[in-house]
């Protein structure tokens, strides 16, 4: 294998037993990875799985595809949303780069917690930090198909990213996205949509990292 080498896909179930007793087994006993009534008492929908069971599954990844003689020398894992009861972990890099599966997991829960839907959305401000990611964020979050981005955006179905983007505005890390939003809602952007009542703001994509929807209090 070279440097840039695709692995196989990776998938793994997430249970509630897989979560605790990873915490167990790594003499985790923050009551997050284990309780779920105190888990939600602190903000979680459930418990999640901790951070050295992840180091763990990277591991045996790792192992499983190149053999028991292998020597994980070092691991880098960078920190996004939490593993709950019935996800499914995917490896992060994929073989196919056309698409992001990392948002459409966050996509998934945020429809579902938000009691909404793409159709439901007035103005998306979509995290841009490059620029193919708001295509492929537009088709994960349901807007259209795969491979149609670019002429939903042609047809000028749904406003994207009216203070010009981290690209045209500044680089804030998604910040000034949500500031955008809010004067949208509030009828005070430069760039203003007509009765914006709802808007979708996203951040950190390529891992599945955050999805805000704003509703307006009319």
């Amino acid at each position: 294998m070279n440097v840039g080498d695709a692995l196989p896909p990776l998938e793994i179930g997430i249970t509630r037993t897989l979560i605790v007793a990873g915490a167990i087994a790594s003499r985790d006993y923050q009551d997050v990875h284990h309780d779920p009534e105190l888990a939600r008492q602190k903000g979680s929908p459930d418990v999640f799985m901790n951070i050295l069971t992840t180091n763990g599954l990277v591991g045996r990844y790792i192992t499983d595809h190149f053999g028991p003689t292998a020597v994980l020398r070092k691991v880098a894992i960078r920190l996004g949303a939490p593993n709950y009861p019935g996800d499914t972990m995917t490896g992060f890099y994929a073989g196919d780069l056309t698409g992001l599966p990392e948002a459409a997991v966050v996509a998934r829960r945020l429809w579902r917690t938000a009691g909404c839907g793409p159709a439901d959305i007035d103005v998306a401000i979509l995290y841009d930090h490059f620029t193919p990611f708001v295509l492929m964020q537009l088709e994960e979050y349901g807007f259209c198909g795969r491979g149609e981005a670019a002429g939903f955006i042609a047809e000028d179905r749904l406003p994207l990213n009216t203070h010009g983007g981290q690209l045209g505005e500044a680089y804030l890390h998604g910040m000034n996205g949500i500031a955008e939003a809010v004067r949208q809602l509030r009828g005070t952007s430069v760039n203003q949509v007509p009765g914006a009542e709802r808007a979708l703001v996203t951040a950190g994509t390529g891992v599945p990292t955050s999805g805000l929807v704003l509703t307006a209090a009319r």
